[in-house]
């Protein structure tokens, strides 16, 4: 590969909710893939981005045709898949000799059953030293006028052959993209490439796209992903903040707010929650998937209220971290003055929140590290009885 090309990259980030596995898609695309990013919009240039749900498709990947009505009568269209779309925004600038990097964002790759959604595109997965894909797959009729129109062409189905608009003529296509490979000049090997696989009705990853995927492994309810499927990505662990972990910038400053006070750095209530996970090692199933992420609850204003903490935290740790064995908390919450709590049920252990909230602040000054003194200014007094 010519050292002025960008080695693709094919990698699925995992970790816990609220880790930041988005924020890192967007700085890998900006720092290695040397995408432009829009500061104004907040966008990605050259960048589809899909999510992966229980219902999404093949044909939703690929594209399908959807019925569209037009005056009294009811037609079919086309609509190209967002792997499609990216794919054909890639050939396109393989054949203007842009040197841009393109990119295919998959979040939550594994709420949607991965293995029928990419189909044939699968074996795509496997690539050269050169970047592009070691194989080619056949693509149907329609897919092929998807990929076209993501192109930027113009082809349409006349008398059941697909053929290119030139201005007023029309060229049938297999005879345009042999024609278009035979003029791009020898330096741009790449063009020709991809004229050639259109020609034959197939498709290849090419050396200028990258394909992005996230993870939650915290969440049970998700389709299996097979080695024969983990083993074509690359894979990266986001870690959950725990002790020594050093604390975002911009969370720095964020409170958690309690009946209108502040009540310490909401940066060591995390790190408290996370290490009251893993003291729980023996009773809770991989633990690494079950802590959570800085931005597991997003402040508002460089503030975190305790509402929030009920509306999302709590459920989160009674549903989905202590769901096997509440003994745990009911030994966490039990103190001098309290010594033998139970919790029958959800009412039982959100009454208990502050409370909660106070062991695991507790926790959580004892363990964190790199963070700016002023965040600990007056902290002692906060939950004193």
């Amino acid at each position: 590969m010519p050292d002025d090309i960008k080695k693709p990259i094919q990698k699925i980030l995992f970790g816990s909710p609220g880790t930041g596995k988005s924020y890192q898609i967007q700085k890998i695309a900006i720092d290695q893939l040397k995408i432009p990013f829009d500061e104004a919009t907040k966008m990605l240039s050259n960048t589809v981005k899909t999510v992966f749900h229980p219902e999404y498709t093949y044909a939703d990947f690929m594209g399908k045709l959807l019925p569209l009505t037009q005056g009294n009568s009811i037609i079919y269209k086309f609509y190209s898949g967002h792997f499609i779309r990216i794919l054909g925004m890639a050939y396109q600038g393989l054949i203007e000799g842009k040197k841009d990097h393109y990119l295919l964002v998959i979040d939550e790759l594994n709420r949607g059953n991965a293995a029928a959604i990419f189909g044939t595109v699968f074996q795509l997965l496997d690539r050269e030293s050169d970047g592009w894909s070691s194989y080619e797959v056949d693509i149907s009729e329609m897919e092929l006028v998807g990929l076209l129109q993501a192109m930027c062409l113009n082809p349409i189905i006349h008398e059941g052959t697909i053929e290119i608009k030139e201005g007023n003529t029309k060229v049938h296509c297999e005879d345009f993209c042999k024609k278009r490979k035979d003029d791009l000049a020898s330096e741009n090997p790449d063009g020709r490439r991809v004229f050639s696989l259109l020609q034959q009705r197939r498709i290849n990853i090419p050396h200028n796209l990258s394909i992005l995927a996230t993870i939650n492994t915290s969440d049970e309810s998700i389709y299996y992903l097979d080695s024969a499927f983990k083993r074509r990505w690359d894979w990266e662990y986001v870690k959950a903040p725990v002790r020594g972990a050093s604390i975002p910038e911009e969370l720095r400053d964020v409170k958690l707010i309690i009946d209108g006070e502040e009540k310490g750095a909401w940066s060591q209530y995390i790190v408290g929650i996370n290490e009251l996970i893993k003291s729980n090692h023996q009773v809770i199933r991989r633990i690494e998937d079950k802590q959570i992420g800085w931005w597991f609850i997003k402040p508002e204003n460089g503030k975190v209220d305790l509402d929030q903490v009920k509306d999302k935290l709590m459920f989160y740790l009674w549903d989905s971290v202590f769901s096997r064995d509440k003994r745990p908390l009911e030994q966490f919450l039990s103190t001098p003055n309290q010594p033998s709590v139970k919790l029958t049920g959800y009412s039982d252990f959100i009454e208990l929140t502050e409370e909660f909230m106070m062991e695991v602040y507790n926790i959580g000054k004892e363990n964190v590290s790199s963070i700016r003194s002023k965040d600990f200014e007056n902290d002692e007094d906060f939950f004193q009885e």
